[in-house]
């Protein structure tokens, strides 16, 4: 069964990384340029559907993704606790957010999400906390045990956190970006330093990232986790942060890249060297 879990995972992997590159499509090429599909109308009734729906689409596809490769490197048990804690956890802190304005600041998502929870926060974002929160922390831990670091589950939990907020540097910028005129996944009620994001928002994102991160691990009662291959995690956290970055340069934010480039995908990559045949460091 694990060997069926783990290629499923990467079938799903290849959907969820098929379904960001027709959402740059459309983000970049066919939503500015809607004469493109006016000749043909089945062409139309497409683009339109897809419009509504490739957002959401891709952050199910690499939640599954990241369930089956959990089923299948950590296991069925733990790998629910850590989806019911970032789901539940990042739900409660987007309704509380777009309500109060706390954590994360003032803001309001658009509809190019989808349904929304109690009407205001797309049902698919709970996911994508989740999945790139479980992916970065499979990361910060390989990286813990493979350098033998004392207190290694602290190390993961940690270290997750930075990587989880380090893809926000790019990715909120880009989402939200004025340059973007044809489409932003929210709006901001407040202005802040970062390219016109609330330096409270990075905040936010930490502590809630620390939150489920350490709910999620912690609740597993162990000492140790389970060593695993860091593939999957490592293609869906590199996927979900380049798109980012493609989506930002596009709106001519090169620094937001850099920083990606540097904060994010660097860390990430202190992941690659295989963990399989190293001990397991002290928790």
């Amino acid at each position: 069964m694990k060997r069926v879990w783990n290629v499923s995972s990467w079938v799903f992997v290849g959907l969820h990384v098929l379904a960001l590159t027709l959402g740059l499509f459309g983000l970049l090429v066919a939503i500015p340029h809607p004469q493109i599909f006016a000749g043909d109308p089945s062409a139309m009734v497409f683009y339109g559907k897809a419009i509504n729906n490739t957002g959401g689409t891709g952050m199910i596809l690499g939640a599954i993704a990241m369930v089956l490769f959990g089923f299948a490197q950590y296991g069925v048990r733990r790998t629910l606790i850590f989806f019911f804690a970032a789901t539940l956890i990042s739900a409660t802190a987007e309704l509380t957010g777009t309500k109060t304005g706390w954590p994360f600041g003032g803001y309001e998502y658009t509809t190019f999400l989808g349904y929304k929870l109690l009407g205001r926060v797309p049902f698919a974002i709970p996911l994508s906390w989740f999945y790139m929160g479980f992916a970065s922390f499979a990361l910060a831990d390989a990286i813990a045990a493979y350098r033998g670091w004392e207190r290694r589950t602290l190390w993961s939990i940690v270290l997750g956190t930075w990587l989880l907020t380090a893809w926000d540097l790019v990715l909120d910028p880009s989402m939200a970006a004025p340059q973007m005129q044809y489409i932003h996944f929210w709006v901001w009620h407040e202005t802040g330093p970062y390219f016109g994001m609330p330096l409270r928002n990075l905040g936010g994102w930490f502590a809630t990232g620390l939150l489920f991160i350490a709910v999620g691990r912690l609740a597993w009662r162990e000492r140790t986790a389970p060593l695993i291959s860091v593939a999957i995690p490592l293609a869906v956290y590199s996927a979900n942060v380049v798109w980012s970055m493609v989506l930002s340069m596009s709106a001519g934010m090169w620094p937001t890249a850099i920083a990606a480039v540097v904060f994010s995908l660097l860390p990430a990559a202190l992941a690659l060297p295989s963990v399989r045949d190293r001990p397991f460091a002290r928790a």
